[in-house]
This record gives C-alpha cells, sequence and structure tokens, in this order.
C-alpha cells in the first residue's frame, strides 16, 4: 500500500502558475503597441507621403517661393499657372491620349495571355511543362533592362519606331501576372473542373465560364499592376518613340524638363509631375483592395 503510494504521490502535485500577462490597456502593452506598430508605420507613410505632398504643393508656388532660403510650406497665392504653362510648352493632351491608348490595349493583351498562359500552366497536359514555368520564373527574376536592346533592333528593323503597336509589342508577356495567376489557379477544387469535363466542357469554355469568375480578386490584381506599370513605362517608350505627337506622359515630362532647365522651371515641372501620376493615382486609390484580396486569395485553406 505504501508503495502505491509512493507512486500517486508525484501526480499530486499542484501545476505550476501560468505566466503573468499584462492587461490589454496596461501602459507597458500600449507602449509596446506604438514602439513597435503606430511609430514604425507613421514613419514609412511620411516617408512616401511627404515627397508627394510637397510636388502638388510647389505645383500651385510661385518661382519665387520655391527657390528660397526661407521655407514656405504652404503656397502663399494658390494658382493653376503652372499647369497652364505646362500644357502650352509640351502637348500634354496629345500625350495623355498616347498613354491611354498603349496602356488599355497593351494592359488588355498583357491580362489575357497572363490568364490563358497560367491556364495552360495548371489545367492543359503537354510536353516540357515544367521547363517552361522555370522559364518564366527566370524571366520573372532577370531585369527587364536586359531586354531593352534587344527589343529595339528587332522593332527598329521592323519599322516600329513612333508607332503604337511598336510601343506595345516588346511588354506584352508578363513573367508576374502568369506566376500570380498560376498558383492561385493551383488553389482551385478540381472537382468543379472534373464535373465540367464529364459535361463535354472543353478548355476554352472551362477557361471563361469557371476560371475567371471565380479567380475575379486575382485577375484584377494582376489588371492593376499591369497598368500601373504600362502607364509608368518610360525607358522603353523613350528609346522607341523620337516624335513628340507619339510620346507617353513619362517622357513627355522629360520633352518638358529639356524646354527650360531655368531654376524658373520647378513649379512646372511639378505641375507636369502631377499630371503625369494622378490619374493612375486615383485608379490605385479606387482598387488597391484587390491587390489585397487577391495576392492573399487561396493563402489559407481548411
Amino acid at each position: 500500500m505504501s508503495t502505491v503510494s509512493t507512486a500517486i504521490k508525484p501526480a499530486l502535485t499542484p501545476p505550476e502558475p501560468l505566466p503573468h500577462r499584462d492587461r490589454p490597456l496596461s501602459l507597458r502593452n500600449i507602449g509596446r503597441t506604438i514602439a513597435t506598430g503606430y511609430v514604425p508605420l507613421i514613419l514609412v507613410t511620411l516617408v512616401i507621403f511627404l515627397p508627394l505632398l510637397w510636388m502638388i504643393l510647389s505645383s500651385f508656388k510661385s518661382p519665387g517661393e520655391i527657390i528660397t532660403t526661407d521655407l514656405k510650406i504652404l503656397p502663399q497665392n494658390p494658382s493653376f499657372d503652372n499647369y497652364a504653362t505646362a500644357a502650352n510648352k509640351v502637348p500634354f493632351a496629345r500625350f495623355f491620349l498616347n498613354s491611354v491608348i498603349v496602356t488599355v490595349i497593351g494592359g488588355t493583351i498583357k491580362c489575357i495571355l497572363a490568364v490563358s498562359t497560367a491556364y495552360a500552366l495548371v489545367f492543359v497536359r503537354f510536353p516540357f511543362k515544367r521547363i517552361i514555368f522555370i522559364l518564366v520564373l527566370v524571366a520573372l527574376m532577370v531585369p527587364p533592362q536586359m531586354a531593352v536592346l534587344p527589343n529595339y533592333v528587332l522593332i527598329s528593323s521592323l519599322n516600329g519606331q513612333n508607332t503604337y503597336w511598336g510601343l506595345i509589342l516588346p511588354g506584352l508577356g508578363t513573367a508576374f501576372g502568369t506566376f500570380l495567376l498560376r498558383q492561385h489557379f493551383l488553389t482551385l477544387p478540381t472537382s468543379i473542373f472534373e464535373a465540367a469535363e464529364i459535361d463535354g466542357a472543353g478548355h476554352f469554355r472551362r477557361l471563361w465560364q469557371i476560371v475567371v469568375p471565380i479567380s475575379v480578386p486575382s485577375i484584377a490584381t494582376v489588371g492593376l499592376v499591369t497598368l500601373v506599370s504600362e502607364w509608368n513605362e518610360y525607358i522603353w517608350p523613350l528609346i522607341i518613340t523620337t516624335k513628340p505627337e507619339m510620346m507617353t506622359l513619362p517622357v513627355g515630362l522629360t520633352l518638358l524638363s529639356n524646354s527650360d532647365s531655368s531654376s524658373q522651371a520647378w513649379g512646372v515641372l511639378m505641375a507636369g509631375a502631377v499630371i503625369v501620376i494622378l490619374p493612375i493615382l486615383i485608379i490605385f486609390a479606387a482598387l488597391q483592395r484587390y491587390i489585397v484580396s487577391g495576392l492573399t486569395q487561396g493563402s489559407v485553406t481548411g
């Protein structure tokens, strides 16, 4: 009996006390939240937002308020004179039209190619599929600037300078969009496609009636990123265009800078920069929620 009591005795020892936790509203928790959460967030926001705010405010200032030792944050007499001067010096309306054409046509084709390529890499059986996907990953890691010279030689030999197709054609492939959509398509339930295949649905019908409707957030993410990159593209339009009537907005801003290099032109340049970034900034702010939902879609399973 004593042996049994001895064996049971260690099991009757009281449990170790739980570790002490601070109250949610304690000074320690509040200080940790501010130091590790709000302070870095505020600093990053200021680093991103302050240059943009300074550019917008400077576009309404006179030259004497920009080039001065007496720093003035807000414009003393706000006016749109810099915007009028910028519009008169270079044809911003034509630049805007060119950017819209290149962005809409190029972005649409890139999204269609990304969706169809990602679908083929996931649902279509063909030889060397894994090798092709590895090549897509390689293209994702290679800087696009490396292809500028070969593309220029090719497009120039085909008389594509100062043409819309010459601006659009070299950038139609999107390794990022293909990779992102492929990873999302891998998370789709296979039972839906098996049922559609039994019903006689081909690849085209499965793609546009099943895959696309249930993948709208991911496709919208690819589309938004594509539109932003197409609108902000600078190097290729700068190289392939020599006529002002075919230049896009980023290249037109360079033309505006070259038209007047004096210190009096800073306000005009700021106004031109606002004209360039404002449309895509509005679109991005309105649709940025699709980026979060598209990038996280399929990350939680179960």
